[in-house]
């Protein structure tokens, strides 16, 4: 009986003391200004349990030093969806360079008025969140970090903002913004401008580098996790130009040469994506596979410490469709 017991009590020591991954809940972004949510987008919201949209609204930006919106969401029927709408707002980072305090007085107050008249518009209530979307930096953390605190008295919300890698790993410089909740963003882990064989949009040992610290950080945070694709168009000059949604599925080989295993050369002069391809363009393919995808949660599994929120970007029918229900669980 001794011998019994210890067997038992030993094997219970296995089992508590093995890494057990851990389901977390899951939200979306939406980041359209024509709003469609079919058949497939309610599915897959439905059956993963989601409660949260987290929905753009507008973006920000100076032209001809006035700060003005861009990009409004065209009117929807929030009743389409049974969740909680999350407004995002983006703001680009030079909207707050050189910007004066009565500035950035005037846009906190604009944007908290524009999104009340988005969510009148749209029978949208009981907003409890308002997030921002803006890649500050050293140069503009101060007029930035004051924006979001005048956003948060005039509104009375829950701010949050999201968080990108370089500002996990540079926190000393680029500061930890005065909200309640961050977004960690796991994606866009490099420059898809760079010559480099990385995939650009996520990248597991960029991710691993920039997260070493991430349970030091202050601020209570989620993570959001990329489901988009994209083709890199370089010209014979070395210019650029992004293509979303192209994977390497839509490089038909009448028209293109594979160089290796996610770069084509094209074959000859022809419209591709809307884009006037010359004889000679390189084409690279980058893209969430389900593999890459599930690597990336498990290491965040093992390495965050807390209990947090999947938020994948983003809701739409040609993405999901790259992945089962489980795949997304």
């Amino acid at each position: 009986m001794k011998y019994l017991l210890l067997l038992i009590f030993g094997g219970s020591l296995f089992i508590t003391g093995c890494h057990k991954p851990e389901k977390h809940p899951v939200d979306f972004y939406y980041w359209k200004t024509n709003i469609s949510l079919g058949d497939t987008e309610k599915e897959y919201f439905k059956k993963l349990n989601s409660k949260r949209l987290y929905l753009r609204f507008f973006d920000v930006d100076i032209n001809n030093d006035w700060i003005e919106p861009k990009a409004k969401i065209r009117a929807f029927d929030s009743n389409e969806l049974d969740t909680e709408y999350v407004p995002v707002v983006f703001i680009t980072n030079r909207t707050f360079l050189d910007i004066s305090e009565y500035s950035i007085k005037s846009t906190a107050r604009n944007v908290s008025e524009l999104i009340n008249r988005i969510c009148e518009t749209n029978n949208i209530s009981d907003i409890h969140e308002i997030q921002i979307d803006c890649d500050w930096t050293e140069s503009t953390r101060v007029a930035y970090f004051t924006f979001l605190s005048l956003l948060k008295e005039k509104t009375g919300k829950t701010i949050s903002c999201t968080l990108r890698l370089h500002q996990v790993k540079y926190r000393e410089t680029t500061g930890v913004p005065p909200v309640e909740k961050v977004v960690l963003m796991c994606y866009a882990t490099s420059d898809p401008t760079d010559d480099s064989d990385k995939n650009s949009i996520l990248d597991i040992s960029l991710l691993k580098d920039y997260t070493k610290n991430i349970n030091s950080y202050p601020v209570d945070f989620d993570v959001a996790l990329p489901l988009y694709s994209w083709a890199i168009v370089t010209n014979h000059l070395g210019k650029i130009k992004l293509l979303n949604n192209v994977t390497q599925n839509d490089m038909d080989t009448t028209f293109f040469r594979q160089v290796n295993n996610n770069e084509f050369e094209a074959k000859d002069d022809f419209f591709f994506q809307g884009v006037y391809m010359n004889k000679g363009f390189i084409v690279k393919t980058e893209g969430i596979s389900s593999e890459l995808l599930n690597e990336a949660k498990q290491y965040l599994d093992e390495k965050i410490n807390k209990d947090y929120n999947i938020i994948y970007y983003h809701l739409d029918k040609p993405l999901l469709e790259r992945f089962t229900i489980d795949e997304l669980k």
